[in-house]
């Protein structure tokens, strides 16, 4: 017993290290973010990205929501390493993070990274991290749609590797406890998860993803917890005829990222489930409360939070390297 009783006191305390230098190695790779880091090396780097961002995004405002999406979808997969924006080599065996099914199909806004990448390398070739480029431009998304912007640090590096295996992002029907476990296990608090749900007051998803709400057991049926008059009007948006097309995530704001969306929550007026079931849990119930009424301390949770997303397992100094291009390794 005194045998078994110390193998398993040896392993607590094995694992108990293992956190610990996992924690420092992120902690001194976070330290060597900074903000302005490309101030004497590319001084206009920042701008390009701003120019370019705007540029599109007035065109059309949707581009916002499809580029703070991926940058939201790269972070939580390895971290902030750009890995999201390889893509798949032909022949080769391993697939990349873009094909797999939380993504495939559904990437909105790759190509204006590839367009500001391709106006800084012209401007300071092997310099800035396409990364850093997509951190930058989730900033100034937010700033065109949502009136408010943040101080990023950079000097993100960009990964050699995407494998579609490791893509484990929360899902639309995930309940409060599943989504708590995976912000909390990457590092952000729970109330960073609520602070960042706020972006679905933005873009459009598939009406495919309403169907399991609005028509169960045979059609016959809609989930209790919609509100009525909000699942008439996705109905007719989304008929179980024509699943195939695309609904606006908040029907009261569409293009603009402010705090509406808690609002919806309270009202059981929002598509997925992952949504609703913020008004679950007693705590993120209460942040939801305090959103909805407060445009300002969710602006300002927002952005810390958005600051600590980009600073998840990151590369830096001679970790990784600056691509060239942003879909192929160098």
């Amino acid at each position: 017993m005194m045998k078994m009783y110390w193998v398993v006191t040896w392993f607590m305390k094995l694992c108990m290290l293992c956190m610990l230098l996992m924690t420092l190695d992120t902690t001194e790779a976070q330290k060597q973010l900074k903000l302005g880091f490309y101030k004497t090396t590319c001084p206009a780097a920042e701008k390009i990205v701003r120019d370019t961002v705007n540029k599109a995004v007035t065109a059309n405002p949707g581009m916002a929501a499809g580029i703070i999406r991926l940058y939201f979808h790269d972070c939580f997969v390895r971290g902030c390493d750009a890995s999201l924006l390889l893509k798949t080599v032909p022949g080769s065996e391993l697939e990349s993070e873009q094909d797999a099914g939380a993504n495939a199909g559904t990437l909105r806004g790759l190509e204006i990274i590839d367009q500001a990448k391709a106006k800084i390398e012209a401007a300071c070739p092997k310099t800035v991290s396409c990364a850093d480029i997509l951190a930058f431009a989730a900033r100034d998304s937010t700033t065109i749609v949502g009136g408010f912007s943040y101080a990023i640090p950079s000097g993100r590096r960009d990964g050699r590797i995407s494998n579609i295996s490791e893509v484990d992002l929360p899902s639309p029907d995930s309940d409060v406890n599943t989504l708590k476990k995976a912000f909390v296990a990457k590092g952000l608090s729970v109330g960073d998860m609520v602070a960042l749900s706020g972006a679905h007051s933005i873009g459009r998803t598939g009406c495919n993803f309403a169907t399991q709400r609005l028509y169960f057991f045979n059609g016959s049926h809609t989930d209790p917890s919609l509100d009525p008059k909000y699942a008439a009007a996705l109905k007719k948006k989304c008929p179980k005829s024509r699943i195939s097309g695309t609904v606006d995530l908040d029907l009261v704001t569409p293009d603009r990222l402010d705090n509406q969306y808690y609002s919806n929550v309270k009202q059981h007026k929002v598509m997925f489930s992952s949504d609703q079931t913020l008004v679950d849990s007693k705590f993120t119930a209460a942040l939801v409360t305090k959103y909805s009424s407060n445009l300002a301390a969710w602006r300002n949770d927002f952005s810390a939070a958005m600051i600590r997303l980009g600073s998840l397992e990151v590369l830096t100094g001679t970790k990784g390297e600056i691509r060239k291009k942003c879909w192929v390794r160098n």
